[in-house]
C-alpha cells in the first residue's frame, strides 16, 4: 500500500498503480463476512448462511431479509449497508407491484440494485457500499440466483458462495 495514505481517503481519486483503494476496502469487507451460499435448479433456489454470533454475549445478526414474496438476499460484510439496500429494494418492489400489478422481474430489480452501487464509487462525497449480495428469487422465467459487488458488477450464477470461506464452499 502507499504510506501517506492520500489515495485512500476518497473514491475519485486514482492510485498511482491505477486502482480505486476505497472499492478494494469495500471488496475486503466482503471477503471477511459471513460465508452466504446460493444454489439454482430448474425449479428452486436455495440460500443458506452460517448463524454465528460475534461473542458469547451478542446475539447473531440477521443475514437473509425477505424483500419481497417471491425474493431474498443473502449478505455477506457491512450489515448496516445491507439494511439499506434491502429497504430499497423493498421499496422497488412495492413501488413495481403497485403500478403494474405485477411482481417485480428479479433481474430488473438486480440492475437497479447494482447500478445504485456503482454510482457511489463516482461521487466524492460517498462511500462505496461495504456488502455483497446473492439475489434468489422467482420470476415467470423461472428461478435466478444473482450476485451484486461493491463495484456495481452483478453476475447470474447456477451456484455461488461470497464471503469468508467462500473459496473453500465452490468447491
Amino acid at each position: 500500500m502507499y504510506r501517506n495514505h492520500q489515495y485512500d481517503m476518497d473514491v475519485t481519486t486514482w492510485s498511482p498503480g491505477g486502482r480505486i483503494l476505497q472499492v478494494e476496502y469495500a471488496m475486503e469487507a466482503v471477503k471477511q463476512g459471513t460465508p452466504v451460499l446460493g444454489l439454482r435448479s430448474d425449479t428452486h433456489v436455495v440460500l443458506a448462511v452460517f448463524k454465528k454470533a460475534q461473542s458469547e454475549l451478542a446475539n447473531h445478526q440477521q443475514k437473509i431479509f425477505k424483500v419481497d414474496d417471491h425474493m431474498a438476499i443473502g449478505i455477506s460484510g457491512l450489515t448496516a449497508d445491507a439494511r439499506v439496500l434491502a429497504e430499497y429494494m423493498r421499496d422497488e418492489c412495492l413501488n413495481h407491484r403497485y403500478i403494474y400489478d405485477s411482481p417485480m422481474i428479479v433481474g430488473r430489480l438486480v440492475v437497479q440494485v447494482a447500478d445504485m452501487s456503482q454510482q457511489k464509487t463516482q461521487n466524492y462525497s460517498k462511500r462505496p457500499y461495504g456488502v455483497g449480495m446473492l439475489v434468489a428469487g422467482c420470476d415467470e422465467k423461472g428461478p435466478h440466483l444473482f450476485e451484486t459487488c461493491p463495484s456495481g458488477n452483478y453476475f447470474e450464477y447456477y451456484a455461488m458462495a461470497i464471503g469468508g470461506g467462500s473459496t473453500s464452499a465452490q468447491t
